[in-house]
C-alpha cells in the first residue's frame, strides 16, 4: 500500500431479495414500482400472525442459487447446505454472487489480503428442530419433564444443530469456501448491522489490514418466533386487502411494518487495485458512523441516535449535507419510527438550500431484518449508477408529522453525486454510510 490515503470502492454486488436475486431484476422492479409483498407462498398460511409478507420467493437454498462457482466450491457448498439455516444460505449466496460480479475467482487474489465483515441478527431455531428431542421428555399428561432432558431428550438432538444458527457462520462459511484468510468479523446488530459492517470493512482497508473485503448482511423477519416478538414489541401491518399496498413509509395511512427476508453483499477494494485490474467500479465508500441512545427510562431514542450518526458521518467525511443527492431512508412504515426518522432527517438537513430527496426501499419489500441495510444500500448504489431515483411505493397521503421531501411516483429525479444510507433498530442503535458516485 502506498503512503498516501487510499480510496475504497465497490466492485461487486450480489443479493437475494423479494424483488429478485440479481441486480438487473431488482433495479427494474424498483423503477417499475413493483412490490415484493404478497400472500405467503413458501410459508404455511397459519404459521405467522399475518397472511402476507415479502418472501425471497425464487431462493430455494440449492446450489443453483449461489451464482457461478468453481467445481471445488460447488462441491463444498452443496455439502455445507445441510448445516446452514435459511438466513445463512441467503447470506452466503449473496456474497458468492458479489464475488463473482467483482471477478474474485480462486487464484485471482492473495488469500491473506482478503477479509470478511458480515452483519446478522440472532438466528433463531425453528421449533420443529426440537420435536424429536422433546417428545421423549413428555410425561403422561403431555407436559414437558425437564428431568428427562439430559437422558432422553438431548441424545436425540442433531449434533450439528447449533452450527445452523450461529450468527457468525455466514462469514465462516465464506472464508472456508473461498480460502479468505484476512480479517473476519460478524456484527449482530439487527437492522443497523449492514452499515456498521461496511464502515468496519472500509476502515480495515484504510488501515492496510486488507486489500479486499467482502461485506454482507442477511436476515429475516419471516420466522414464527421472531414474528411473536414483533407482534409484542413493534407495530405490524395487518391490512391484507391488498398486501402490495401494506408498506407505505411516511404516508399518513401507514399501519406498521411488513415482514420480509433477504440478504445483500458488496465487494470493497482499494481504488488503486480496482483500476489496475480494470474492474467495474459501482461507487466509492466515503465513510459512516453509528450511535446508540437510550433515555434514563431505558427507552430507545431513535431520533437522537440517527441524528448523532448523521452528524458524525458528515464530520468524519468532511462532506456537507448540501452535497447529498438523496437520503436512502430506513422507512419502516410504522407510526412512531417514521416520525422519529423524518425529524432527524429534517433537523440535520434543515440548512440546505433545497430539500433533500428521500427514498425508502422498504416500501417495495418490507423489513428484511439485518439484511435490510445491505439490500437498501445496493438499491442506492444502483440509483447512483443509473443516475436516477426510484419512487417510494404507496406514498400518496403525506404525513405532516414527517416534514421531509419524500420522492413520490412521478417525482423521480436525478440521483446526484452521493447518498446516505440510514438504518436503525427498535433498541435505538442507528448506523449511517455515505456512498459516492464512482471516481
Amino acid at each position: 500500500m502506498s503512503g498516501r490515503l487510499q480510496r475504497v470502492v465497490i466492485t461487486g454486488v450480489g443479493l437475494v431479495s423479494p424483488l429478485g436475486d440479481d441486480k438487473e431484476t431488482f433495479w427494474r422492479a424498483l423503477v417499475g414500482g413493483k412490490s415484493g409483498v404478497a400472500a405467503w407462498t413458501l410459508v404455511a398460511p397459519d404459521a405467522l400472525p399475518v397472511p402476507f409478507g415479502a418472501e425471497a420467493r425464487h431462493f430455494r437454498g440449492t446450489i443453483d442459487d449461489f451464482g457461478p462457482l468453481g467445481k471445488d466450491q460447488a462441491k463444498a457448498i452443496r455439502k455445507g447446505l445441510k448445516v446452514m439455516c435459511r438466513e445463512c444460505q441467503m447470506g452466503c449466496a449473496a456474497a458468492q454472487k458479489a464475488m463473482a460480479d467483482a471477478g474474485l475467482s480462486p487464484g485471482s487474489f492473495d488469500p491473506e489480503r482478503v477479509g470478511i465483515a458480515f452483519g446478522t441478527d440472532h438466528m433463531v431455531t425453528m421449533p420443529e428442530d426440537f420435536s424429536e428431542s422433546i417428545v421423549p421428555c413428555l410425561d403422561e399428561e403431555g407436559q414437558f419433564d425437564f428431568s428427562r432432558w439430559a437422558t432422553d431428550g438431548m441424545p436425540k438432538m442433531n449434533p450439528l444443530w447449533l452450527l445452523k444458527y450461529l450468527p457468525n457462520m455466514p462469514a465462516c462459511h465464506l472464508a472456508m469456501y473461498n480460502d479468505l484468510r484476512g480479517p473476519n468479523n460478524s456484527m449482530t446488530l439487527r437492522e443497523a448491522a449492514a452499515n456498521v459492517a461496511l464502515v468496519e470493512a472500509f476502515q480495515t482497508i484504510l488501515q492496510d489490514r486488507s486489500e479486499v473485503m467482502v461485506v454482507g448482511a442477511t436476515g429475516t423477519r419471516i420466522h414464527p418466533i421472531k414474528a411473536i416478538h414483533t407482534r409484542q414489541q413493534e407495530e405490524l401491518a395487518e391490512d391484507a386487502d391488498d398486501p402490495a399496498r401494506a408498506c407505505r413509509p411516511f404516508d399518513r395511512q401507514r399501519t406498521g411494518m411488513v415482514l420480509g427476508e433477504g440478504a445483500g453483499a458488496v465487494v470493497l477494494e482499494t481504488l488503486e487495485r480496482a483500476a489496475s485490474r480494470g474492474a467495474h467500479i459501482y461507487a466509492e465508500v466515503v465513510g459512516g458512523a453509528s450511535s446508540s441512545v437510550a433515555g434514563p427510562d431505558r427507552q430507545a431514542d431513535r431520533y437522537q441516535a440517527l441524528r448523532n450518526a448523521l452528524t458524525m458521518t458528515f464530520r468524519r467525511t468532511s462532506r456537507s449535507p448540501d452535497a447529498v443527492g438523496f437520503v436512502n431512508a430506513h422507512g419502516l412504515s410504522t407510526r412512531s419510527a417514521d416520525v422519529e426518522e423524518a425529524r432527524a432527517i429534517h433537523d440535520v438537513f434543515r440548512e440546505r438550500s433545497t430539500p433533500v430527496p428521500v427514498v425508502a426501499p422498504k416500501s417495495h419489500f418490507g423489513n428484511l431484518g439485518a439484511g435490510s441495510g445491505m439490500v437498501e444500500l445496493i438499491a442506492g448504489v444502483l440509483a447512483l449508477n443509473q443516475g436516477q431515483l426510484f419512487a417510494v411505493l404507496n406514498y400518496e397521503d403525506p404525513d405532516p408529522d414527517c416534514p421531509i421531501a419524500v420522492v413520490a411516483a412521478g417525482q423521480e429525479g436525478p440521483a446526484g453525486e452521493c447518498f446516505v444510507n440510514l438504518s436503525f433498530t427498535p433498541q435505538g442503535q442507528a448506523s449511517v454510510a455515505l456512498v459516492g458516485r464512482s471516481p
